[in-house]
């Protein structure tokens, strides 16, 4: 699946949209027996009874298919000295290479985050360019110190 063509009305929602600030975190999952995973700004927190998140995956992407076939996804929130490691997740390429990671429900769990959830997909939603993964909450985590990495106006900055 090919993405879609940008327009003069995408490429202003996209930087209109761009003044919103949001986490990055990289979303992790299993193809067989290869570790994937991708960077995301589109995680968000969506029930406590029962513990649930979503996470919006761009339907072009090998890991939306991915997520949709092993059932499981990680998420996987970056710290604020962790830039480098969202850059690779979003770039072409063996994203796992020289990564540290665990496998915890079989998805593989990035070492060096801030906060890790890990998540069966209990709905699975088409909507535009994008997949909606609810996830039911499996296991969670966070390690208590530390500042998000964050993304605003296309750059990963830190909170002041």
């Amino acid at each position: 699946m090919t993405a879609s063509p940008l327009t003069d009305e995408t490429v202003a929602f996209r930087a209109t949209m761009s003044h919103l600030p949001s986490g990055v975190s990289v979303i992790t999952t299993r193809a067989g027996d290869l570790p994937v995973g991708m960077t995301a700004s589109s995680v968000t927190a969506l029930s406590l009874d029962p513990l649930q998140l979503l996470v919006c995956v761009g339907n072009h992407l090998f890991t939306r298919k991915a997520i949709s076939t092993h059932g499981r996804f990680g998420v996987n929130v970056l710290g604020e000295a962790s830039g480098d490691l969202a850059r690779r997740f979003a770039a072409k390429g063996d994203r796992f290479a020289g990564v540290a990671y665990d496998e915890q429900h079989g998805v593989p769990m990035l070492r060096d985050a801030l906060a890790s959830v890990v998540c069966d997909v209990a709905t699975e939603v088409a909507s535009g360019d994008h997949t909606i993964f609810v996830g039911a909450v499996r296991t969670f985590e966070h390690n208590g110190a530390g500042r998000p990495l964050v993304h605003f106006r296309g750059e990963f900055g830190r909170i002041a």
